[in-house]
């Protein structure tokens, strides 16, 4: 794809599932990779920078590194996100919510406000964050993750919000809505896999690559005239 070859693109939650197989998929297209997590994994791609996405200093420390490393920043993806463990609403403590919107809705702002503000004093960049089908399409079961979805709702207001004052500035901020994806993160509720099958039009579980292929499209100069686009990758999902 056009404009990804040479290009310095920073990925956080870079260490595992959707946010490695972007990594992998960017490099493997010849981009200049940092991957920006709490700490690298055993199979990292790229350079790694240490960042703590719910603390500003951190976000702020990290987007100043990868400039002084790259001298500019082409692409950010905003990948990094948890999940509560099936709490029922009238169960959740605060904490639980808080941090759920810390690491998920927060994170994203400061990470694009951080790379953000290099880009408009660039004049040119392109941001992708990681939304989800959960957010505006549809309400997960049997599962109850109601910070999870609201974290996600939250993502994709953020991205257009941002696209419409950021885009006639020369920064494209755009978002990928995922289904459910075959990740380490969904291996922990296997209990559920067939349920969540069964309700996929395709009757499976999208592949990391084929999401990173996606991100991908959207930072390349193919992509060039969307701007606060959510693109949903479902397999059918919420067409049901």
């Amino acid at each position: 794809m056009k404009g990804i070859a040479g290009a310095y693109i920073a990925i956080t939650g870079a260490s595992g599932g959707i946010g490695l197989a972007t990594c992998q998929w960017l490099a493997d297209s010849g981009a200049f990779v940092f991957a920006l997590d709490l700490k690298p994994s055993d199979e990292q791609v790229g350079d790694f920078v240490h960042v703590d996405v719910t603390d500003p200093a951190s976000v702020a420390g990290a987007a100043e590194e990868v400039l002084n490393r790259a001298g500019r920043i082409d692409g950010v993806v905003a990948g990094a996100g948890i999940a509560e463990n099936d709490v029922a609403a009238e169960d959740m403590d605060a904490a639980t919510f808080e941090k759920v919107i810390a690491v998920n809705l927060r994170g994203v702002f400061l990470t694009c406000q951080a790379f953000g503000r290099r880009m408009l004093e660039q004049g040119h960049g392109r941001i992708v964050n990681i939304s989800s089908m959960s957010g505006n399409h549809i309400v997960n079961v049997p599962q109850r993750q109601c910070a999870y979805n609201a974290s996600k709702a939250g993502v994709t207001a953020l991205t257009k919000s941002l696209a419409v004052e950021w885009g006639p500035r020369g920064v494209r901020v755009n978002a990928l809505s995922p289904g459910y994806v075959d990740t380490p993160l969904n291996a922990l509720k296997r209990h559920q896999h067939e349920e969540w099958k069964d309700r996929t039009v395709l009757q499976r579980f999208a592949d990391t690559t084929e999401i990173a292929a996606a991100v991908g499209y959207l930072l390349s100069d193919e992509a060039a005239f969307c701007c606060g686009t959510e693109l949903l990758i479902d397999g059918g999902y919420s067409l049901w």
